[in-house]
């Protein structure tokens, strides 16, 4: 597993590295309380729906931890868990893993035994501590799992490339961040194409910059640049002629994205531009597939209609930042500076996600193994996940979807 890490925890403290400086500077933010959570994750200092999820998990464990809950009997100290959680679910609305950690956290609370110790420090106590430890779990999970999805994807494509070389080998093209950074460690989509360069399987690794907000460039190649994988970084506009032009001389066989939500048939949204490029595969006779832990899949949403996708501020789309260059061509580390890309008085329309129809999609990679589309050309996740299957659908037997 790769030793850069988004997010350094140990019980009472929490610090999240802001990855707006990056790739030129590395520096932590201390997040002691939901309200630095909701900030550092609404600005994108973190971001990625499973580091998301954990920051603002782990962030209210840390102001539990150090004393923020006044309630005097146990019914007030799980209102004020609600509370806090409903705050920090506002932060970024697309992302299922957030609103999923918090059902799971809240189910938590609910579920320790207080018999006799309703009114007691003693009850307090122990519905704290059973927060904090689940909040720990959803940290420490979210790496095996991603360690799960990276060994199943990359042995799903070595069996299904549309082509392959004498050496065994394929190139990929990925989309946004989806490694370390947006994970506990190791990555989803970019946990795939870890997998496939420690099997001696990757022959060379795309990634697109990721218009508006570059996480691409900015975050993505900077991750593979570090990992020491092969890897070439495009424009977002630049894939078509990619697999029109260097598909068989690089043996091009798939796109692996990330998930911010996959719901019931399949339709999954993901970082704006993942549409376009799977149209591009689907064209091109590329493999398409989706990353997704079990915890990015809406089971109660049926279908593309019910995502809301959220809007971004029109800066991020007029404006860029970045870190200064001198005359001597070298970054200069501290110097940030801000400029205008586009006229300040256009009209900006700036959607942080897209979705994508499940008849675009080959396969949705979990850590519970490969779920690929039915003759139907949707997805059917019940045999992956049997017990949230019949929590929402009860004994329904295919019937809901």
């Amino acid at each position: 597993m790769s030793g850069l890490q988004a997010i350094r925890y140990a019980r009472g403290k929490l610090e999240v590295l802001d990855q707006l400086r990056l790739p030129h500077e590395h520096h932590y933010d201390e997040v002691a309380t939901s309200e630095q959570a909701f900030d550092s994750i609404k600005a994108m200092r973190v971001r990625g729906a499973p580091a998301i999820a954990i920051v603002a998990a782990l962030a209210h464990g840390v102001e539990l931890h150090n004393g923020s809950c006044k309630a005097s009997t146990t019914d007030e100290t799980i209102s004020y868990i609600d509370s806090r959680l409903d705050y920090l679910k506002l932060s970024r609305p697309t992302a299922v893993d957030l609103s999923n950690a918090i059902t799971h956290l809240k189910t938590t609370v609910r579920s320790v035994d207080i018999s006799g110790k309703e009114n007691g420090a003693v009850g307090r106590s122990a519905i704290i501590d059973a927060y904090i430890a689940a909040a720990e779990e959803i940290f420490r999970k979210d790496t095996q799992t991603n360690l799960l999805i990276g060994q199943h994807g990359s042995q799903w494509l070595l069996e299904n490339a549309p082509s392959k070389s004498a050496d065994g080998k394929v190139s990929v093209l990925t989309h946004c961040n989806t490694g370390s950074l947006a994970t506990s460690g190791h990555g989803t989509a970019l946990g795939i194409i870890r997998s496939l360069h420690s099997g001696g399987h990757l022959r060379h690794a795309f990634c697109t910059e990721t218009r508006p907000y570059n996480q691409g460039s900015r975050l993505t190649a900077f991750e593979l640049v570090y990992e020491g994988i092969p890897s070439t970084l495009i424009t977002d506009s630049m894939a078509g002629a990619l697999f029109a032009t260097k598909k068989s001389e690089n043996n091009l066989a798939a796109v692996i994205v990330g998930a911010d939500r996959v719901v019931r048939n399949g339709d999954t949204a993901n970082k704006i531009g993942t549409y376009t490029l799977a149209v591009l595969a689907k064209h091109h006779a590329l493999k398409f597939i989706v990353a997704a832990p079990t915890t990015s899949i809406d089971l109660r949403t049926e279908a593309e209609a019910g995502i809301k996708i959220e809007e971004r501020k029109p800066e991020e789309l007029t404006q860029i930042s970045g870190a200064v260059i001198g005359t001597d061509g070298k970054v200069h580390i501290g110097r940030t500076e801000r400029v205008a890309t586009a006229h300040q008085g256009i009209n900006v329309w700036n959607p942080a996600f897209d979705v994508t129809p499940a008849e675009l999609i080959d396969a949705v990679v979990t850590e519970r193994g490969v779920v690929v589309k039915g003759e139907d050309g949707t997805f059917n996740f019940q045999h992956i996940m049997p017990e949230r299957w019949a929590e929402v659908f009860g004994s329904q037997e295919g019937g809901a979807r």
